[in-house]
């Protein structure tokens, strides 16, 4: 198996950055997590606010803490992308959860998911999470694999915007 990592944003990776965002785009997709819509024109700019993100700086309104971590191989080809918040909102403890992440579509069913999730994991409990709440749309049957396979026990279905989504929670203390 290769080496895969999760990293914090840098500018240094800028080609291969832009490079996974046209592909997400020429797929017709939806860019996931939510880090992957964000202003890019100044890619510097946009690092410093990922990272800025984490502590707390020059959150938007109504959000909170939240650290992004990039998938890379020893290639250093960004596979995907994972959001952790570090704290739940009203919104994100009915919809949108603790993490929020996505893997490239050339890259996807390759098991990356699962091993960015179990490193996400880790890094959750390092910003003092002992429960982690993950959400996917029922329709996603390869997110909740990716899901379970990690621990995540199913608590309930709701609906959102007339979607049917799936809230699933994971123990930390097991890990």
């Amino acid at each position: 198996m290769e080496k895969i990592r999760i990293i914090e944003p840098c500018v240094n990776l800028k080609n291969e950055y832009f490079g996974m965002i046209l592909e997400w785009k020429e797929s017709g997709e939806e860019l996931i997590p939510w880090s992957l819509n964000l202003e890019n024109s100044d890619f510097n700019l946009l690092v410093e606010k990922l990272n800025g993100y984490s502590k707390g700086i020059g959150l938007p309104d109504g959000f909170v803490e939240c650290s992004t971590f990039w998938l890379i191989n020893e290639n250093n080809r960004i596979l995907g992308a994972i959001d952790i918040r570090h704290r739940l909102n009203d919104y994100l403890l009915f919809r949108g959860g603790h993490i929020g992440y996505g893997i490239r579509p050339s890259e996807r069913r390759r098991g990356y998911a699962s091993s960015m999730l179990s490193f996400a994991l880790k890094e959750c409990k390092t910003v003092g999470l002992s429960k982690v709440l993950i959400t996917c749309s029922k329709s996603n049957s390869g997110s909740a694999r990716t899901i379970i396979k990690n621990g995540g026990i199913l608590e309930s279905e709701d609906s959102d915007n007339g979607e049917i989504f799936q809230r699933y929670w994971i123990d930390l203390n097991d890990k």
